[in-house]
Parts: structure tokens; C-alpha cells; sequence
């Protein structure tokens, strides 16, 4: 029988994007001002992400101790929330749209391994959060998603299917529980 051997693990073709200075320099920005609470502005945090090459909306409000792998692959838009604590494993594109709340201890994952490989090689697929979309704390948000217009995962659910619009999603795996009706 095969066992895995990590020391043939190969991560081809993926590619962090930016040179290594780049990289180098958000690592640091990202361990001092994004993953600590010493700068609670969002203002400063959205300028520095965007200066990181992130596609940023007006009004998005980012705080303390959030973890961002690479700007450059993050695309927020206009109103979102990012709460505390919230991971965003940027290793290829994140979307989220407008009005999208990301809850305390959200986990947005772009990549995974190949477990069916001796060499447990790098898997990755984007996400995507359309707008009006919630993602509740501690909830996880798998490799390859695509959460649907105002779909709701619910606090400590893993997704691992494609969320449907305006629809509350609980579990893990999280399955739909209901519609979402938003009153005015």
C-alpha cells in the first residue's frame, strides 16, 4: 500500500503572484497591522490593501486581528463587513461583493491538498460571495465555492456545495434549512 511522502509535495502550478519582495513586505504588514489589534482603522487597513494591489469598496469596514494570505488575490466590495479574527486564504481570487458579512472567526479557503496523492500536492479554486451574503462565526468557506446572492451559512458551518440565493445553510456539511426573507 502507498503512504504519502511529503517530500516529493508539489505545488505546481500554483504561483503566489508579485516577487518576493512583495511578498516579503505584506508577510510583515499583514503579522503588524492586520493580524494584531495595534491599528483599529479600517480607513488605514482598506489604503494598505489597496496599496497591496486589493480591489477594495467605499465603506468597508475591516477589524482588529484579521489575516489576509495575499491582498493582491481580494476583491471587496462597497459596505462589507470583516469581522475579528477572520482568515482569508487568499492563495488565488477571493470575490466578495457588496454588503457581504464575514462574522468573528470566519474562514474563507482557497486551497486544500490532494489526499489521493503520494506527494499530497496543492489544490486550489476560488471563492466567491455575492452580494448580501453572511457568513456567520466561525463558519468555514471551502475551496471552489460560490455562495449565492443573500445565502446565509450559519455560526460554526462548514460549506462545502455551492450555496443557493436567499437561502440559510447550517451544519457540517452544511445543508439548506430554509429560505432567507429579509423584512424590511
Amino acid at each position: 500500500m502507498l503512504k504519502t511522502n511529503l517530500a516529493t509535495y508539489n505545488n505546481h502550478p500554483f504561483h503566489p503572484g508579485g516577487n518576493a519582495i512583495k511578498r516579503l513586505l505584506w508577510f510583515y504588514t499583514n503579522a503588524v497591522l492586520f493580524k494584531t489589534s495595534i491599528i483599529p482603522s479600517s480607513a488605514f487597513k482598506v489604503f494598505l490593501l489597496r496599496m497591496f494591489g486589493a480591489r477594495i469598496g467605499k465603506n468597508v469596514t475591516i477589524k482588529p486581528c484579521v489575516n489576509i494570505k495575499y491582498p493582491w488575490f481580494l476583491q471587496i466590495g462597497d459596505e462589507s463587513w470583516i469581522g475579528e479574527n477572520v482568515w482569508i486564504d487568499s492563495l488565488v481570487m477571493i470575490s466578495i461583493g457588496a454588503n457581504v458579512c464575514l462574522s468573528q472567526g470566519a474562514v474563507l479557503l482557497t486551497g486544500s491538498h490532494n489526499y489521493k496523492k503520494t506527494s499530497f500536492n496543492l489544490i486550489t479554486k476560488e471563492v466567491i460571495l455575492e452580494d448580501g451574503v453572511w457568513i456567520g462565526a466561525g463558519a468555514i468557506v471551502n475551496l471552489g465555492i460560490v455562495a449565492a446572492s443573500h445565502s446565509v451559512l450559519t455560526s460554526g458551518s462548514v460549506a462545502t456545495k455551492n450555496l443557493q440565493a436567499y437561502s440559510v445553510y447550517q451544519g457540517n456539511p452544511a445543508i439548506k434549512i430554509r429560505d432567507r426573507e429579509i423584512d424590511l
